[in-house]
């Protein structure tokens, strides 16, 4: 544990879905009792799948819950590659169809006209009450990768953008993308870092500088929970 951090060790990988399902689900509950609505920032990647396996389960009150995403790749939504696609799949089923999903994806001519039209829908969520965030082992979140073009943007904790377009290339995968900035995903209750394995762990605990490591240095007094497994 370090002043900016906790990292939660769990046996498998099912044992830490759980763990992340059960917070989610907390927190979530949470602030509809402040509130007549929550929201949930969620996350792509293969690593989330269990967690809205668990979390479409859960008897919450899912009408009065709107979900969006960190990043989505500039796909159409019905593309396998669509973060959009994971939740309608694994998350936004049975009662949980029910909450109110906000795309970062639209027909947009470009990726930065679609990082424009959803700036406005991202502000209505913010602050969220939870997010899920995953990380490459390059350090990277969202889709705020080392050596994009658009990282100082995207992690400027200060910055004006809530949504960014984020170019496809090197060091980035070949995909155009949308991604939430460090700004937007501040603005929010509890941070959970969803990680597998050694190799991710050591990016955290041993280098410095990577996107991860701007996102523990900026949250401020939001709490980031690290849900690890090996």
């Amino acid at each position: 544990m370090t002043d900016r951090y906790m990292i939660e060790a769990y046996a498998d990988a099912s044992e830490a879905s759980r763990a992340a399902a059960e917070a989610i689900a907390d927190w979530l509950v949470a602030g509809l009792a402040e509130d007549d609505k929550a929201s949930f920032i969620a996350t792509g990647g293969t690593s989330p799948g269990e967690v809205y396996d668990l979390l479409s389960t859960l008897p919450l009150p899912w009408e009065h819950i709107s979900v969006t995403l960190s990043d989505e790749r500039w796909v159409a939504p019905d593309s396998p590659d669509s973060n959009a696609r994971l939740l309608r799949e694994r998350l936004l089923v049975g009662a949980a169809a029910q909450a109110a999903f906000v795309p970062l994806w639209s027909d947009a001519p470009t990726a930065e006209d679609a990082a424009e039209i959803a700036e406005a829908a991202i502000a209505e969520l913010l602050p969220a009450d939870v997010v899920l965030l995953g990380m490459g082992e390059d350090g990277h979140i969202a889709s705020l990768f080392p050596g994009s073009p658009v990282l100082e943007e995207g992690l400027d904790p200060l910055g004006g953008s809530l949504v960014i377009a984020a170019p496809k290339g090197e060091p980035a995968p070949p995909q155009d993308r949308l991604s939430l900035t460090l700004y937007a995903l501040r603005q929010s209750y509890l941070i959970l870092v969803l990680i597998r394995g050694e190799a991710k762990r050591r990016v955290i605990e041993e280098q410095e500088g990577r996107p991860i490591h701007a996102l523990l240095d900026a949250a401020g007094e939001t709490p980031v929970r690290i849900i690890w497994s090996p």
